[in-house]
């Protein structure tokens, strides 16, 4: 089973990036199944359904997100809640029955005899304190499919700090194909196999402009860090030069983990 795995296509620019290479990638990959993440593909962040519909368009078969989620609510609630819906949110928000959060927090995807399982996590510290702590939960998820096959199971976990990314990775070993982790928006170095044939990666980084402060203007963000100006919503556009494209290209055998592969297209902007 091969899967090709991108995160954070972040805006109109990079998805149009991702249109123009998607063809090429999949004549070179083969992949089985394509998954990505949807959190800044509309207007700098949190999806609307016609962008998520563009990504299923071009091969999509699963979106995750993270900490920019349910501000276009209004315009995806009912799609979320369909059963054929390929976006995710993070398994671990609070929920009573006072409230249930919108949307799916695990999409099993079953194509040409395979059968894949994507779990969507977060984590609390530092990005959303209203979350369950993402060791208990995703144990209990897996629980609940032991009894059930799968060719393999990836685990897409949002996080600020680093501290929890190896523990993780030993909690999960043997127990997922795959695990990465998101959110810094620097590609890291660190992809391997564990001892379990349970693979790993830090951070895929992400679809966007390389020579930025994370797809931002330096001139929304230099007053921020040298006197504390907040202009951080300006939306770039011709200073983002160099585009960045960034995905892991992943293979699974029996559920074991055997490749994974780190790899970037850098393109100017003319």
């Amino acid at each position: 089973m091969k899967l090709l795995i991108f995160w954070d296509i972040f805006w109109r620019n990079w998805r149009r990036l991702v249109a123009k290479y998607i063809s090429s990638l999949k004549d070179k990959y083969s992949p089985d199944f394509i998954i990505g993440n949807s959190e800044n593909i509309t207007s700098w962040k949190w999806p609307v359904l016609k962008h998520i519909i563009e990504m299923k368009e071009l091969g999509f078969d699963c979106l995750t997100w993270w900490d920019h989620t349910f501000s276009n609510l209004r315009d995806i609630r009912e799609y979320l809640e369909d059963k054929d819906s390929i976006q995710l949110r993070p398994f671990n928000y609070y929920e009573s029955r006072l409230y249930k959060v919108p949307g799916k927090w695990f999409r099993i995807i079953e194509k040409d005899w395979k059968k894949l399982l994507v779990i969507n996590l977060i984590w609390s510290a530092f990005i959303w304190w209203q979350s369950h702590n993402p060791f208990i939960k995703v144990d209990e998820l897996l629980e609940s499919f032991k009894d059930e096959k799968f060719d393999g199971i990836i685990v897409d976990f949002h996080r600020e700090t680093t501290a929890e990314i190896y523990a993780m990775s030993e909690f999960l070993s043997s127990r997922v194909s795959v695990v990465y982790w998101t959110h810094t928006h620097v590609q890291t170095n660190d992809e391997h196999i564990l001892g379990t044939w349970t693979a790993m990666i830090t951070d895929i980084w992400m679809v966007g402009s390389l020579h930025s402060s994370i797809w931002q203007t330096f001139d929304t963000r230099l007053p921020q860090f040298i006197s504390g100006l907040n202009i951080f919503w300006e939306r770039p556009e011709q200073d983002m030069w160099l585009g960045c494209v960034n995905w892991i290209y992943v293979e699974i055998e029996d559920f074991k983990c055997i490749k994974i592969e780190k790899i970037r297209i850098i393109e100017e902007n003319k």
